[in-house]
């Protein structure tokens, strides 16, 4: 006998899973702009150059980065956790994170701190690392014209194992306030002043956004089994070397600018998948909501937890990030062995 109650249609199921994330970021987003080291006071803003200078040149420009770096990352992981049918996968599994942390610390340790159109050296050297790094893991898990996804995996973790030994000899070579500098980078910053690089971030983010998630279904069905994609008409190859190189653009691009922030990737994509479910169709768009929110909050948290010294945000995403990381692991190995 059939159930009297119907199933709900992934676009309904869909637009109630983006209409709550919507308004949580929203409201993520209305706390940041208010809170801080220093309130903000609505009741000045059009009278008072402070607080204009604060709100349109401080505290915007502040939260949109993290929401652009947050949904750059969490999709970034929603998408290699589906190809590698890993729930343990996140953008540093390609090693972008690692290539872009070396770039910048010789930056800095070099002393460039000139711009280039407006750019900061040290991001082109941060972006230049992560495109090295994808160069590197991709030329050693390539075999032939098939890229194995285990050996990405691999040649990914230790390719960001042998970064951060070269980032810490560049710290100890350097003098120490570069060293601090370097410190300061790698755990992640948030700090901009006005929209200026935000709007060059979103040239390059929003057409990978767009086309991860015009993957959306290929994506939902790799996550199946490469077999069933194939048989269902999805082009395998073509579709996996597409999602890396789109997640090591945006990974490259949030890396270069905010540091290597960690754990946005794995943690947002499964709290999605908790909320609403496994169809990649709504975690894809929902971790891009939900991972700008969750770093909208952990930048806020960093600002005012210990007021008036403000923690990195990289700090506050790995102390939320490393306990989940090791609750799925464990729970995982469980499975695995039932």
């Amino acid at each position: 006998m059939k159930s009297a109650v119907p199933v709900r249609a992934p676009a309904v199921r869909l637009g109630r899973a983006l209409a709550v994330l919507t308004l949580l970021l929203l409201v993520v987003a209305a706390l940041a702009v208010w809170g801080g080291g220093q309130t903000l006071d609505l009741a000045s803003i059009r009278s008072d150059p402070t607080t204009q200078t604060l709100l349109f040149r401080l505290r915007l420009p502040r939260v949109a980065m993290a929401a652009l770096i947050g949904s750059s990352l969490a999709v970034a992981g929603a998408a290699l956790q589906a190809l590698f049918r890993n729930p343990l996968a996140e953008p540093a599994t390609l090693g972008v994170s690692g290539g872009g942390a070396v770039g910048a610390s010789i930056a800095i340790a070099l002393g460039w701190g000139a711009r280039i159109s407006g750019i900061p050296l040290v991001f082109i050297a941060g972006f230049a690392g992560a495109l090295a790094a994808v160069f590197v893991v991709h030329r050693i898990a390539r075999s032939g014209a098939i890229l194995l996804p285990g050996a990405l995996l691999l040649a990914g973790v230790v390719v960001n194992l042998i970064a951060s030994a070269a980032v810490l000899a560049i710290q100890y070579m350097t003098d120490s306030s570069r060293a601090m500098q370097i410190l300061r980078w790698i755990v992640g910053s948030l700090d901009v002043v006005g929209f200026d690089t935000v709007w060059r971030m979103l040239l390059f983010l929003a057409p990978c956004w767009i086309a991860l998630l015009a993957l959306s279904r290929e994506l939902h069905l790799l996550a199946m089994g490469e077999d069933t994609a194939g048989a269902l008409g999805v082009n395998v190859e073509r579709c996996e070397t597409a999602v890396h190189l789109i997640c090591s653009l945006l990974v490259g691009v949030t890396v270069a600018v905010g540091g290597a922030i960690g754990f946005v990737g794995l943690i947002v994509p499964h709290a999605v998948r908790l909320l609403f479910g496994e169809d990649l169709r709504i975690v894809l768009p929902g971790s891009l909501l939900l991972g700008a929110a969750f770093l909208i909050a952990a930048d806020l948290v960093a600002r005012v937890a210990f007021r008036p010294v403000e923690l990195p945000v990289g700090a506050v995403t790995a102390l939320i990030g490393g306990p989940v990381f090791l609750w799925l692991l464990h729970r995982r190995q469980r499975y695995s062995a039932l």
